[in-house]
Formats: C-alpha cells, structure tokens, sequence
C-alpha cells in the first residue's frame, strides 16, 4: 500500500510544482516577467497614441508603420506570457489565476485590435476615436492587474522592494505614452473636459513616482536608489521630463505644443525604459 501512497504524494508535489511554475522561476526570470508584463500597460497607450497622432495627421505614415510594431509586440509578448517565449525570455505562465487574468486581457485586446487594423486600413474617423478612447483603459487596467499578480507570486525569489520598484519603474513607460495620449485626446476634441482632468493626475503621478525612484517614497513602496548607474540614467529621465512637463501642464495642443510632444515622448519613454533595464540588472 505504501507504494500508491508514495505515488499519490509524488503526484501532489508535482502538480504544486506546475501550479505554481513562475513563482519557482529565478529572481532574474521573475524580473523579466515583471518587467515585460509592466511593458505591456505602456504598449496599450503608445497604441492608442499612435492612432490619434495618425488622427490628427501627425507623421501619419511613420505612425502607422508604428502602429503596427506596436501592436505585433503587445499581441506577441501577450502570447508569450501564456505560453512561453524563448526569444523574449519568458516562462510560460502555469498558475491558474494569472491565467484566467491573461484570457481576460485577450479577450479585450481582440476588441481594441479591431481599431487597430481600422486605422492600418485607413479608417480612422471618430467612431474608432471613440472606440479607442472607450476601450484602452479596461484594456490596460486588466493588463495592470496581472502586473500586480506576477508582482504579488514573485514574493519567495524576489525581494517586495524591488518587486515593486520594477512594477512602479516600468509602469512609469505607461505613463509617459498615457500623458501624450490623454493630450492627444483634448487635440482630437474627445471627452475634452475628463481627459484634461485626467492628464493632470497622469503628470502628478509621474513626477511623484521619478522622485520616488530617486528618494524613496514609503507610501508607493519605493525604497529609493543609491546605484550611480540608475541614478545617472534618472537624471536623464529628468531633464527630459523638465522639457516636457510644460507642454503637457498648459496642454498646449498647438501645432508646436503637439510637435514637441510628438518629439519628447519617446526619447523619455526610451531613457524610462533603460532604467527599468538598470533596475532588473540590479537584481542580485
């Protein structure tokens, strides 16, 4: 009888183990996971950008071939999420939760994808702006709440702090594509009034975390950083959100206010994006 006892017990560990695939994974996969899970909240706003700078005619061909690398990317780095990708270096996804969360996100995206492909297509009047604008939000708060998900099962091989601060780091990409896509909106004449609100929570919400990302800020569970590498690739980040900051807390949807915010955004979204990089490689 010990034998099926054996057996049955064998079976039970092996399954915890499956359950709770990622969770096993290194601290560095797990940093990985956090951060390209995180990449893909900004992916939903640098889309949503894209279609209203194609909108509102704005290097209309250029951002529709980046339109399309964009989506590819979400749609792929999604897909690898689930099941696996080597080339992103990602672990498939075994726990059942973060799962049915990730079947939520794709079921959102094959709605948001429909916009996309309109606007590739040609088609963007303001049904699709409406559409865009109605949709990338629950878009990217169900793909927040897998973040916080990966977050939370990263607990036994990475440290909360830095769990967090990749989080928060990261989430920073979002918010850089948020602020120029709320702009953009008030520029395209949607929900003018709301977006203006909501654009001013974005700007506040960036700054506070860049500080605390320097400083520490117990109340977003920052500890802050001492790492000269990180620090100096802040300070980037930092002059280039002093040069952009004005555009966005006048809103200025002028041809010049919108070409500088055309300019700005992704040399701040790149230089967030490489001290997210700083911060995984930081991970001991």
């Amino acid at each position: 009888m010990k034998y099926p006892v054996a057996k049955l017990v064998i079976t039970a560990l092996l399954g915890l183990g499956l359950a709770f695939g990622v969770q096993a994974a290194s601290k560095q996969e797990m940093g990985k996971v956090i951060n390209l899970a995180g990449k893909q909240r900004m992916l939903t706003q640098k889309m949503s950008k894209e279609i209203l700078l194609v909108a509102k005619g704005v290097d209309a061909e250029a951002n529709k071939a980046n339109l399309k690398k964009t989506a590819d990317l979400f749609d792929k780095t999604l897909k690898g999420l689930i099941n696996g990708d080597a080339s992103l270096g990602l672990p498939k996804t075994e726990d059942a939760a973060i799962l049915k969360q990730l079947d939520t996100v794709t079921h959102l995206w094959g709605e948001f994808r429909k916009n996309v492909d309109a606007v590739l297509s040609g088609n963007y009047g303001k049904d699709v702006l409406h559409n865009v604008a109605k949709q990338n939000l629950p878009l990217l708060k169900n793909m927040n709440k897998a973040v916080q998900m990966y977050a939370k099962l990263s607990g036994s091989s990475l440290a909360p702090e830095m769990a967090t601060t990749i989080n928060l780091a990261g989430k920073q990409r979002m918010l850089t594509q948020k602020m120029t896509k709320e702009l953009l909106l008030v520029a395209n004449g949607i929900d003018v009034e709301a977006n203006k609100a909501s654009l001013a929570k974005t700007v506040d919400l960036f700054e506070r975390t860049l500080k605390g990302l320097v400083n520490g800020d117990a109340s977003l569970g920052l500890p802050g950083t001492k790492n000269p590498e990180i620090l100096a690739q802040l300070e980037v980040v930092q002059k280039l959100w002093d040069d952009y900051k004005p555009v966005l807390a006048s809103v200025d949807t002028s041809d010049a206010g919108l070409a500088k915010a055309a300019k700005i955004n992704i040399p701040l979204l790149v230089n967030m994006n490489k001290a997210v990089k700083l911060f995984e490689k930081s991970i001991k």
